[in-house]
């Protein structure tokens, strides 16, 4: 068996096309069972480089999807993840999207997946924000998140080929320097992932709701740039934890038009709680700032807090209400501390 599996790895780089493809199919069979992916593990050496050549030589045949299929399977697996990026992943998966992405939509969906996974592991994270070269630094993420905000689709009939994008947002806004190239105002990327919230695909709300979640502890040293999205971030985080009833005119009244306008009438509410969790973390972090309190205040946020949560029902959604009110209360006595305890890490 063990030669058998040399021989079949060897085919991948096979002169043959139809040779290539037919082992490529083989091996993505191997990895959606627990015995394959551990007979392949251990042939990491030979098999994770003979796929990503696979990708770079495949053209429009389906033995490049084949390879992105087991690539994907395999990097589930953290420390092949991690010798994945070392092999140079992050760069083969970003050059195969942006030069035949329109082309071949079905093998571009399927390296976006495969970003989420390498992104999982630090050294895949550094490699996707370019950390180290200062001239592009940045220039693959502003690449996914334009596909991100460009290609969304709602018709169940088709794929969403970069919804994945969402996941990977997350994934890279929990470290510093990720947050910062999100945060930068002359790249305006976070206003365009804040927009993608009215999405109705569910995987791209959460991913936007758990990247701004994570952006927003920059709080202390970027609120003017999270400020200068007030138009957009403020509707993105209210009216998740907004509730289901109409608002009185006397209450929209104090509201910007973006949340007027919205409470004005029913609406369907966001069933995820861990959305509408992130979302009053989000305002938590904010409002611990006296600038953020102050732009709260200005467009009634205490009030669709009082009134969402009326509606609320799960026990750590209300804690997370709670606090929020106790800060606006009385600002309180630890506010340092409840903020480790509540934001704990960007997630």
């Amino acid at each position: 068996m063990a030669d058998e599996l040399d021989e079949l790895i060897g085919f991948l780089s096979d002169r043959n096309p139809q040779v290539r493809g037919a082992a490529a199919d083989i091996v993505r069979g191997l990895t959606g069972g627990e015995d394959g992916l551990r007979a392949l593990t251990a042939r990491a050496d030979s098999a994770l480089p003979a796929l990503l050549r696979l990708l770079a030589s495949a053209g429009g045949s389906g033995s490049g999807e084949a390879a992105a299929d087991s690539l994907v399977n395999l990097s589930q697996d953290a420390a092949l993840a991690a010798r994945l990026v070392a092999l140079g992943a992050v760069d083969a998966a970003m050059d195969v999207v942006a030069k035949r992405g329109g082309e071949q939509p079905a093998l571009a969906r399927r390296l976006v997946m495969l970003l989420v996974n390498l992104t999982h592991v630090e050294s895949g994270v550094a490699a996707l924000l370019q950390v180290g070269d200062e001239k592009v630094q940045g220039l693959y993420v502003a690449k996914l998140v334009r596909s991100f905000c460009r290609s969304s689709s709602d018709s169940e009939a088709e794929e969403d080929i970069f919804e994945y994008v969402a996941s990977t947002l997350v994934n890279i806004s929990k470290v510093e320097a990720g947050r910062r190239i999100l945060l930068e105002p002359k790249r305006g990327l976070l206003k365009q992932i804040i927009r993608q919230f009215d999405s109705t695909n569910q995987l791209r709300k959460k991913g936007v709701a758990g990247t701004i979640r994570n952006c927003c502890f920059e709080a202390d040293t970027q609120l003017l740039s999270l400020l200068s999205l007030a138009e957009y971030l403020w509707p993105a985080l209210l009216l998740p934890v907004a509730g289901k009833k109409i608002y009185s005119e006397e209450d929209r009244s104090k509201m910007p038009l973006e949340l007027s306008s919205a409470l004005s009438h029913e609406r369907e509410v966001v069933e995820d709680s861990e959305i509408r969790q992130q979302a009053l973390e989000a305002i938590y972090m904010i409002v611990l700032q006296d600038g953020g309190r102050r732009s709260f205040w200005s467009v009634n946020g205490p009030r669709i807090l009082q009134v969402g949560y009326e509606d609320e029902k799960d026990p750590k959604v209300m804690e997370a209400y709670e606090l929020i009110g106790s800060l606006l209360v009385g600002k309180g006595e630890d506010v340092q501390d409840n903020k480790k305890e509540q934001g704990e890490k960007p997630q």
